[in-house]
């Protein structure tokens, strides 16, 4: 049995009993039961220990002591074995290095410049074996190769964008200059192409290190998460930029601060995406650093050299700009030349000297009224701006796209007027004092503003109807025409001839296939009447205009884009969101009202035929017949004919709407089916109806050559368009649209 050896245990047991502890042998732990079968064995003399093991080496204090030979030998067998990486086909150096030392060789590209389907910006010149002896190998260039994550996705014409870009902010191709405008037509890809740029330079160059540490991209507040979101998408986290699209003053100079303090070869996040507003509102801070490049998204913002924006962009300390803009001659070639002098100061000399020497001569040679001798001169200046240009300007059109996409048809619809409408535009021009002042040659506020109530009054009667309560000069006795009862809480498509057609356009579409549709407009008070048409009709709707945050707007196109969302129609303000988005879950988009500015209606009309459409795409431009909204169309065709020459190198662009018939546009023309088609000449027509071939064999020569289609009812292909027609539809025009590409008639 056990006993305790506690102390006091000890102690109680010796006070208690001396004679039986004097009996007692001393008490020993139990042995385990390993070590009584060994003492066992040895006992009986058999050993079971495996013959293997060998027995321990007894332990002294006393040091081994080694022959001094062998320790030597040993030592040199260590260091006869180079070190090994343990990674399988490694192909690295193999020889002696201490680390922190320069790794001695020659110098190698990123990436692979020889493998299949790899995208060199760079090679460095062949050298013969002599250079090749003399040259430092420690400053030999090396092959600047596109990131084979990238160059993998491009397309063919972005493949030569990206080259085309480098090339000119290298100052490869203007030395001297190292910026370029990106002009390709919308959705051609300028985004990617220009994130493929940024990452390119941000890793390499030719002196095998970053070309640059930093870059800036500018852009509209409403695409500034869209920007993040692309270079998330297409660099897979590889990169991680600052996207400031909110926030108070303090937090985002404490940002900006953050990101012009960064230095070295690995900064933590080198691409900051900004608005133009908060550029603006925060320049001084992104001014005291440089900046290794700059984007600046839809360019044609700063296409007034003396506005804040332009001038804050143009103190940025940076020697790379890139302008994206798939529009850039908007209205007059001057500010053309303010484009091209933000990317490349002094290519085309000063502004004064622009004007005298191209910008003049080559309108004056595009006049109507031009001399022989005029048009000459304005021909051959044209060829010189377009030869200078081309050098930094790169500019492909959609045609490409045609290749990938499914084909196009933009129509352009002629709606009569209501008799409500035709009475009170007849009203107006009575009374109206401004048509006298614009005769006389002379442009007013009241002028502009009566431009603004009659294209508010070819929308719909409902818009001028306060106007008309208030009898606002122009309007006076004009609510006796309106119907008994009129209220203008209900709306009524029947009392506006665009949108009776508009009603037929999404009752069919709604009845006859699954299509979305985008609705645009320039007027929110026509998207008013859009909202008030769509509960009536119990649609499904989301809207878009300058009252929506801009996080909620990349959520909106988000949900409608996707194929489960049941909303049916996206309304959209071309002000607010008519540039950059994306909305490839509609197939068919309603321009509804003109703009005066053709690279406004452009930019909306290109959100839905773009890179993931897989539907046909129908585009219908709404014009009231006869009224200023052909006017404004035809002074669109003026300035795309303008932008066409120069940018587009176009040659056959004829000479039909001078500037002269502004004068024409507070008139009505009550019995035409089409005003610019009568304006056109258009010789593939006899007696209203299209003929093809036209019947002298020639083509049709205007500035509206592109519509190759001209047609009435008969001539329709488009069902949805068919069922409007006897409506309010008096003509049509359908643009060249790739299905004779594609082999349809």
């Amino acid at each position: 049995q056990r006993r305790s050896l506690a102390p006091s245990q000890l102690a109680k047991r010796k006070a208690g009993d001396e004679d039986e502890e004097e009996e007692e042998e001393d008490w020993h732990p139990p042995t385990s039961r390993k070590r009584q079968k060994a003492a066992s064995e040895t006992e009986s003399g058999e050993c079971y220990r495996s013959p293997f093991r060998k027995p321990l080496a007894q332990l002294t204090n006393r040091p081994h002591c080694l022959d001094s030979s062998q320790h030597e030998a040993f030592i040199r067998s260590i260091l006869s074995k180079p070190f090994k990486v343990p990674i399988p086909n490694y192909k690295g150096p193999l020889g002696l290095r201490s680390l922190g030392v320069k790794r001695a060789g020659v110098r190698c590209p990123l990436h692979d410049p020889f493998e299949e389907g790899a995208l060199v910006l760079y090679e460095p010149p062949v050298l013969s074996a002599h250079d090749q002896l003399k040259i430092d190998k420690d400053k030999a260039p090396v092959h600047v190769v596109v990131d084979p994550v990238l160059s993998r996705v491009l397309r063919p014409h972005q493949r030569e964008g990206v080259k085309f870009l480098w090339d000119c902010v290298t100052s490869r191709r203007i030395p001297g200059s190292h910026g370029c405008i990106m002009a390709d037509e919308m959705g051609l890809g300028k985004t990617l192409q220009c994130i493929t740029l940024m990452w390119t330079l941000l890793r390499q160059s030719p002196d095998c290190k970053p070309e640059i540490e930093k870059a800036v991209v500018v852009s509209p507040s409403s695409l500034v998460r869209n920007w993040y979101n692309e270079v998330e998408k297409w660099l897979g986290g590889r990169i991680q930029p600052l996207a400031i699209d909110g926030g108070s003053k303090e937090e985002i100079d404490r940002k900006l601060v953050g990101f012009m303090n960064q230095r070295g070869l690995r900064v933590p996040s080198p691409i900051l995406i900004i608005s133009y507003e908060t550029f603006r509102l925060h320049a001084e801070v992104l001014q005291k650093g440089s900046v290794g490049l700059v984007i600046c998204d839809e360019g044609h913002r700063l296409k007034n050299s003396e506005n804040q924006t332009y001038q804050a962009l143009n103190s940025l300390n940076t020697p790379r700009r890139v302008l994206i803009s798939g529009t850039p001659i908007q209205n007059d070639l001057l500010e053309y030349f303010s484009l091209v002098h933000f990317v490349n100061s002094g290519i085309l000399g000063t502004a004064q000297e622009f004007k005298r020497h191209f910008e003049l001569p080559i309108l004056k040679g595009r006049d109507a009224d031009a001399s022989e001798a005029e048009r000459h001169k304005g021909e051959e200046r044209l060829k010189e701006l377009i030869s200078i240009v081309n050098r930094c300007l790169i500019r492909r059109t959609s045609d490409i796209l045609s290749k990938y996409l499914p084909v196009k048809i933009e129509q352009v619809v002629c709606c009569r007027l209501t008799p409500l409408q035709t009475e009170l535009y007849k009203n107006f021009l009575k009374q109206a004092k401004p048509v006298e002042e614009l005769k006389e040659g002379k442009i007013s506020v009241s002028s502009l503003s009566s431009i603004t109530s009659l294209k508010k009054l070819c929308n719909h009667p409902a818009l001028i109807y306060d106007k008309c309560v208030e009898e606002e000069e122009g309007f006076m006795g004009a609510l006796d025409l309106f119907p008994a009862g009129y209220s203008t809480k209900s709306v009524e498509p029947q009392l506006s001839g665009k949108m009776l057609v508009l009603d037929y356009i999404l009752a069919v579409t709604k009845s006859t296939s699954n299509d979305k549709v985008v609705l645009v407009s320039n007027y929110t008070q026509t998207l008013d009447l859009f909202e008030k048409l769509c509960r009536n009709r119990r649609y499904l709707y989301v809207r878009l205009d300058g009252t929506m945050s801009i996080k909620k707007r990349a959520k909106i196109v988000e949900r409608f884009n996707s194929p489960s969302s049941p909303e049916f129609i996206f309304m959209l303000s071309s002000k607010a969101g008519g540039c950059g988005l994306n909305l490839i879950g509609a197939n068919r988009l309603v321009m509804f009202d003109p703009d005066w500015n053709p690279a406004n209606d452009e930019q909306a009309m290109a959100r839905v035929w773009r890179d993931g459409q897989k539907k046909m795409c129908y585009i219908y431009r709404l014009l009231s017949t006869g009224t200023i909204e052909e006017k404004i169309f035809q002074r669109q065709t003026h300035k795309k004919a303008l932008s066409s020459c120069v940018v587009d190198e176009e040659q056959d662009v004829e000479r039909h709407f001078s500037l002269g018939e502004l004068k024409e546009l507070f008139t009505l023309n009550e019995t035409t089916t089409s005003d610019t088609h009568d304006k056109i000449k258009c010789r593939r027509c006899v007696n209203g109806h299209q003929v093809r071939p036209p019947p002298d064999g020639s083509d049709c020569t205007s500035d509206l050559s592109q519509w190759h289609h001209c047609a009435d009812k008969r001539g329709l292909q488009d069902s949805v368009l068919k069922a409007a027609w006897d409506a309010a539809v008096t003509f049509t025009f359908h643009h060249h649209s790739h299905e004779e590409q594609r082999g349809i008639p």
